[in-house]
């Protein structure tokens, strides 16, 4: 697995990526040369390699606001070549109107179009290998479980959900005392030993690289002599919870104690990461109101127009340290929308206004949050704030819950990018799985990674109720 922006990535996705932008550059290149005859002189000029990579950076871009870096169970070749058409058609869009601003940009006339058929096929040809690699397990990362419980079962259900994570399980070891599961679906076609067996002769037989350890009880069972036999072995041994933490982005809040937040890596606030996070809000929120004034203006006439009620729609929060604020948001609802007490938006809510679902769709109605930020209460990038009322319920109910508020909630987030919108307890739970794994890992380059994400979700009207 290879690190960045602090997510964890298959060897395999790495490598598709490179190959592609290796690709891309190949073709335009090609298609220059035999538009001047292939003189290889032209290749000394910096500039031709700046405008290469121009059409380089806004092709991957679209491909990736195309969702053609994501690979998920059902994809079939017709609706990728689709998607691969509309991305490039996109980025050809983008690129003409790049040429026009800015005419320098220009390679020789008919060099990008060129490029772009040569592009979809590629595009299409590479992805069909990728696929290839995917089903036949090509740089899977093999692993054993060690236990068969809820927490392994999970583990194998992730995987099984995202073939495309890197990862293969070959093998569980079970404890038949450990109230083992190895009869449900999720161990079905998985080679089964029993923990009475050599671990070491195990691992070697399934052809394992790592281990898992994903007992749900530890105490007393945990064959500490074989594991390290193992690791002597030169066989990485990992926690379960922290491989699903790597394997998932979110941190399995109902299986994890104080001790592993405590003695775990991670959870760094220094100040001159407090000061550059700080610095990163208030440049993001700034550009943000100056950029989005036309809209504004417009949205706050169409709420006039649309509802009786003000524009702004003013609510307390629970921010850092749990400091109540007062939030602001552009109103979407009526104005009786909590007569009969409070409670999350719903699909297709009644209360929301015509305008109302417009704005939220867009994620438009957040606009005025910039402001917060500007205050202070807030931060761009954090756990979005909840209600007091609801924060009085959730942290009796769910461990760990105040540890989100040890950080300034923000406009956008990490639970916000990778789960939809959640209405229900349930939901909070999940949302605080991501919340815990930001906080953990937050930095400049994370933050950065979501406000794309989040641009990406705005332009495509996910999530919103």
């Amino acid at each position: 697995m290879v690190k960045l922006f602090e997510r964890y990535y298959p060897v395999r996705r790495i490598l598709f990526f490179f190959g592609e932008t290796v690709f891309i550059l190949a073709i335009i290149t090609l298609v220059f040369l035999w538009k001047v005859g292939g003189d290889l002189s032209y290749l000394d000029d910096y500039h031709l390699w700046l405008k290469i990579l121009f059409i380089l950076v806004v092709c991957q871009i679209s491909l990736y606001y195309f969702d053609l870096y994501r690979f998920k169970p059902g994809d079939n070749l017709f609706e990728t070549s689709v998607r691969i058409c509309q991305a490039l058609g996109v980025a050809s869009i983008i690129t003409g109107f790049a040429y026009i601003a800015f005419p320098q940009l220009i390679l020789l006339q008919g060099t990008f179009l060129i490029s772009l058929v040569f592009f979809i096929i590629a595009a299409v040809s590479w992805r069909l290998v990728y696929l290839w690699a995917i089903k036949n397990d090509f740089l899977n990362e093999k692993v054993v479980l060690l236990g068969s419980g809820k927490l392994a079962a999970e583990i194998i259900k992730e995987i099984k959900n995202n073939p495309d994570c890197g990862y293969k399980v070959v093998a569980v070891v079970a404890n038949p005392s450990a109230n083992a599961l190895v009869g449900s679906p999720d161990f079905r076609d998985l080679p089964v030993y029993s923990l009475e067996e050599d671990l070491l002769e195990c691992v070697v037989r399934s052809g394992a690289e790592e281990i898992v350890v994903a007992l749900d009880e530890r105490r007393g069972k945990m064959p500490v002599e074989a594991l390290l036999r193992c690791r002597m072995a030169g066989i990485p041994v990992v926690e379960g919870e922290t491989f699903y933490e790597l394997l998932t982005g979110k941190i399995l809040v109902e299986k994890i104690n104080p001790s592993w937040l405590i003695f775990g890596e991670g959870f760094r606030q220094s100040l001159p990461r407090r000061v550059a996070k700080r610095a990163m809000s208030i440049v993001c929120s700034a550009i943000g109101l100056v950029l989005t004034l036309p809209i504004i203006i417009i949205v706050a006439l169409a709420i006039k127009l649309d509802s009786p009620g003000p524009v702004l729609f003013v609510q307390e929060r629970v921010g850092k340290d749990g400091r109540v604020f007062k939030l602001y948001k552009f109103r979407s609802m009526r104005q009786d929308a909590e007569k009969n007490g409070a409670k999350w938006a719903a699909q297709n809510d009644p209360r929301v206004t015509r305008v109302g679902r417009i704005i939220r769709k867009l994620r438009i109605d957040e606009i005025p949050q910039m402001w917060n930020v500007l205050k202070g209460d807030m931060a761009f990038v954090g756990p979005r704030p909840e209600r007091p009322v609801f924060v009085e319920r959730l942290r009796r109910k769910i461990p760990f819950y105040d540890q989100r508020h040890t950080v300034h909630p923000g406009i956008t987030g990490w639970a916000q990018v990778c789960y939809p919108y959640g209405a229900s307890d349930e939901d909070a739970l999940e949302k605080l799985k991501y919340d815990l794994y930001y906080i953990k890992h937050m930095s400049l380059a994370l933050d950065l990674y979501i406000i794309f994400k989040t641009i990406k979700i705005v332009l495509f009207g996910e999530g919103a109720r």
